[in-house]
This record gives C-alpha cells, structure tokens and sequence, in this order.
C-alpha cells in the first residue's frame, strides 16, 4: 500500500430477507460520507457493504417463495445493492456471504479459534429467537419474550452444539475498553452500556447449529453449520483477504451499525478476533433508530419509508441531507415523511435553493476570482470527528449559507447599479461563501456541491430551474 492514510469503513451486512428500509438507508448514507469525507482528506479508503445470505430465515423464505436458498439469495441481494446505487453511493466492494471466497475465510479463522483451544461441545438449552436468529439471556427478554420480534418467534431451544469460551475473553475486553487509549466503543452512553454487562457475566455461546443447513459447514463437524452470526462477522476481515490489493486495510478503522447489533459487534466479534490472533478494528460507532412519527418502525405498523420513497420525493442529495439531518446518534430520532417535506422546503428549496438562485441571477455575467475551497474548515472537521454531523450541517449553514442571505438583505444588491462597487462587493462575498458551502456539502450531496461549482466557476448564468424544486402538496 502506498503513504497515503488508510480508511476502512463498514456497514453491517445486511439480511437478505428483509428490504432496504430508511433504518439501512441511514447507516449506508452515514458510511457513503464518512468515505467521501476522508477521500477528500486525501486518504486511501475502502468502503464495504453487503448482504447476509445464510441461516434458518432465508431458508424459511426460499422454501416458502419454492426455491432453493441460493437461488432465492441471488434473487434477492440485487435488491439492496441496487438500493445504494440508485442513492449514488460510493461504496468499493459489496459482499455476499454466499461468496465461496468469504466461506473459506471463515472456515480458516474459526478453525483457528478452534486450534486456540477456545471451542468444545456442549448443550444448549433456552430461549432462541428466530426473527433475530439469537439464542436470548434473561437480559434480552422482555415479559419472556423477544421484544422485536412476535412472540411466537422466541422458542424453546434444546440441541447439541458447538461452543465457543467467550467467557475466556471478557477480563480482556474490560481493559480495553475502559484504558482510553485502547477503548473502540462509541459514543459513551454504548461504552457504559457494554462494559455494564461485561460485568455482570457473560456465558459461553454456541456458535453452531445442528438443524440449520442452509450455512457454512463447521470445518471439523459437517454435521452441524456455523451459527450465522459468527459466519456474518467474519465479512469485515474476509473482504480484505480476497478483494485484490485490500490486505493491508485491515483492521478496520471505523465499523458502523444500529444499536440492536451492538453486543454482537462490541463483544463476541472482539472475543472472535482475540482468539484467532487478529488486530482488533479501531473504532464501532453506534446509532440509535428512527421513530417514525413517534412510533417504532415495523412491518406490522406498515410504516417503513424506503429509499426508493425518499428519492421519488426528494432527489438523490436531497433525501441524503435529510437522513444526515436527522441522524439518529445517542438518541433516537423522530421523522416521517411529512416532516421531511417541510425541512426539504425550508432548508433546501427556500434557503440554500433560494440563495443560489438569487446569487447567479444578481451576478448574471459577472466572474469572480474566488479560489476553489481544498481543505474543510477545522469547526467542521471537529464535528465529523465527533459523529455530529446535524452540528456540522448546522455549522455550514450558519457560517456561510445564512450569512449570505443576512448580508444580501442587508446591502440589497438589486436596488443597486451593476458597477456599483457595494453590489459587486456583496455578491463576490456570496459567490465566496457558496463555493465553501459547495466544498463542505459536497460529502453529504455529492451532486449539488459540483452543480454550485460549475455555476459559479467560471462567468455566471442565471438558473433556469431551481436546484431544489418545490414538493407538489
């Protein structure tokens, strides 16, 4: 690999029998800027996305479609992957767990875990989910039940299986977690929220099943498949093995995901990578959900908003700014299509939109010698390097989108003849500002920050048709 920094940035994978929803869409988005974001920073990045195609619900979902699951699996997985290139995101690699490459690399690393000493057969007897594909402790249940899933979908499980010592691992794990240098939680409420339960106790889990064939077969056991969720795991190490010139990006610098995964990624994937020897990824961001006018998301509620929804109303970079927004970090974020309508026409249409225009229009045949912007503001960087990123959309707005409007007001350059030097001042300032705004919204809405370039590069036009056009009511 070269000089050039590394990144390494993941989404989970995501599962092949469910559809692309406005809960994948976030952390897809999330990851799409984060990569656009070092990219510009100039480092060399590697952006991973991809589906999770094994275990006892895609086998269910086959049989029930009359398919064989692998068919089912290619029938399917397309759906996600064109999801994100219709939302123009810049991803590298998208990983298929059913990818033959990937199941070798996860036949060498848990036969590893195994040669380590840290697998041995035992019987499990419990509670098991099958919508989260889970075996469930006491503190996962609620009224005795999984609490995402129907009840009916939290059974009693008895079988024999293979089990791996995550036990072993936890004193190790609360070091790192707790010594500041080493910790790779975020953000801190997710920190506390592990650690708690590292303390508690932790169990040795079953990382097999023996009724379950449609998965990777245990490389010592053909008679049992590997538990999916160490199989899913393995995806982040396995890309970097087989994706040509991609070994040295391991270990991963930044793996983001929903809450609702957070034991699996913060837990038993460290305990995994201990056990086989491998470097630990730097950074697990967390992020909470979205409500959906102050309701849970569900299927049963028939209120999921799916990309596909989002970019028919508002565009490709406009649906993007609003998940970016919006974007559900420590807590949990309340939206709906109806709110995204008046923050689109109020953010979008009337300010930045009506700011663009009302500058090309004033400056129609003017040509201002403003340098192209190449490095973000150090605010904005602080803020990205925090996760906040409502704060850095907030930051841009204020600094250069709203100050434009304010002195535009101020001066009011239309009152004014063309040479007039205070005209000609104010609307050089604008020009200056929305080329910084085109820089820094560039990694959120790609497409509009090049658009605001090529309008004010060069001698300026006015528009024909707005950037942001008004939602039909």
């Amino acid at each position: 690999m070269d000089k050039q920094k590394k990144f390494y940035v993941t989404t989970p994978i995501y599962y092949i029998n469910d559809v692309p929803h406005i809960g994948h869409t976030c952390t897809t988005v999330i990851a799409d800027v984060m990569a656009r974001y070092r990219r510009l920073k100039g480092d060399s990045v590697f952006f991973l996305t991809g589906t999770d195609e094994h275990g006892q619900k895609v086998a269910e979902s086959a049989e029930k479609d009359g398919l064989e699951p692998q068919v089912y699996c290619d029938k399917i997985a397309p759906r996600f992957k064109k999801a994100w290139v219709d939302l123009n995101i810049g991803f590298d690699f998208f990983i298929r767990t059913t990818d033959s490459r990937h199941k070798k690399v996860v036949c060498d690393l848990l036969q590893k875990v195994y040669d380590n000493g840290d697998v041995y057969r035992g019987k499990y007897e419990g509670l098991y989910c099958v919508g989260c594909e889970k075996f469930l402790t006491e503190s996962d249940l609620v009224d005795g039940k999984c609490p995402i899933h129907p009840p009916e979908r939290t059974i009693e499980q008895v079988e024999e299986n293979w089990f791996f010592k995550l036990s072993k691992y936890v004193p190790q794990l609360i070091k790192l977690i707790e010594n500041d240098k080493t910790n790779y939680i975020f953000p801190e409420g997710k920190r506390t929220e592990v650690l708690s339960k590292l303390k508690g106790g932790v169990n040795d889990i079953s990382i097999s099943r023996a009724n379950v064939k449609w998965g990777i077969p245990v490389p010592w056991d053909k008679t049992q498949t590997i538990y999916v969720w160490f199989d899913a795991l393995i995806n982040y190490y396995s890309a970097t093995q087989f994706v040509d010139k991609k070994k040295d990006f391991w270990p991963a610098d930044l793996h983001l995901l929903g809450k609702e995964i957070l034991w699996f990624h913060t837990v038993i994937w460290q305990a995994m990578l201990l056990s086989a020897g491998l470097f630990l990824p730097k950074k697990v961001y967390i992020h909470s959900f979205y409500m959906i006018d102050g309701q849970k998301m569900s299927k049963s509620l028939g209120n999921m908003i799916s990309p596909g929804q989002l970019t028919d109303l508002f565009g490709i970079d406009g649906t993007k700014y609003l998940i970016m927004s919006s974007f559900p970090g420590e807590n949990d974020s309340d939206v709906g299509i109806e709110r995204f309508k008046e923050k689109y026409t109020a953010d979008l249409a009337n300010n930045l939109g009506n700011l663009i225009s009302r500058v090309a229009k004033l400056s129609e045949g003017l040509s201002f010698k403003t340098e192209k912007v190449g490095v973000f503001d150090k605010k904005f960087d602080e803020f990205f390097e925090k996760f906040d990123f409502c704060g850095a959309i907030k930051y841009i707005f204020d600094k250069w989108i709203d100050t434009s409007n304010a002195e535009l007001n101020k001066i009011q350059p239309w009152k004014l003849k063309k040479d007039d030097k205070k005209r000609v001042e104010v609307l050089e300032k604008c020009v200056k500002n929305l080329r910084k705004t085109a820089f820094h919204l560039s990694v959120i809405m790609p497409s509009t920050g090049e658009r605001i370039e090529e309008i004010f590069e060069g001698e300026i036009k006015a528009l024909k048709n707005p950037l942001f056009p008004r939602i039909k009511k």
